[in-house]
């Protein structure tokens, strides 16, 4: 129980320490939060609770493929906020990226990598 403890502990502090730093930098908070952090934590988190290196890749390479379909949303994102405010820029921003994840699955499915 308590490591569980910890790995909460210690990605949410990643996560307030990224928005600590964001409201003191637009371009270093950015940065940080474009790392793969949460991929980095989870990858480690795997490995120290002693998961098949298969599982490992195989989360490496899913975050990849899903990853790409979110970034027209980093782009959308800051247009819609000036125009509609913030919540329903979130929401749009939030049916951008299940629109844009939907078309790319079927695109790279003609390449044998299934998303679903």
């Amino acid at each position: 129980m308590s490591w569980l403890i910890f790995k909460y502990l210690l990605t949410a502090g990643v996560v307030v320490l990224i928005s600590e730093v964001a409201k003191r930098s637009d371009k270093l908070g950015g940065l940080i939060a474009a790392l793969p952090i949460v991929t980095f934590l989870t990858l480690i988190w795997l490995y120290v609770e002693q998961q098949s290196v298969e599982k490992i890749a195989n989360h490496a390479w899913y975050t990849f493929w899903y990853v790409v379909p979110t970034l027209p949303m980093f782009l959308v994102f800051p247009l819609l906020l000036e125009r509609i405010g913030f919540w329903l820029a979130i929401l749009a921003s939030i049916g951008i990226t299940m629109i844009c994840f939907i078309i790319f699955s079927l695109i790279i499915r003609q390449f044998g990598i299934d998303l679903w």
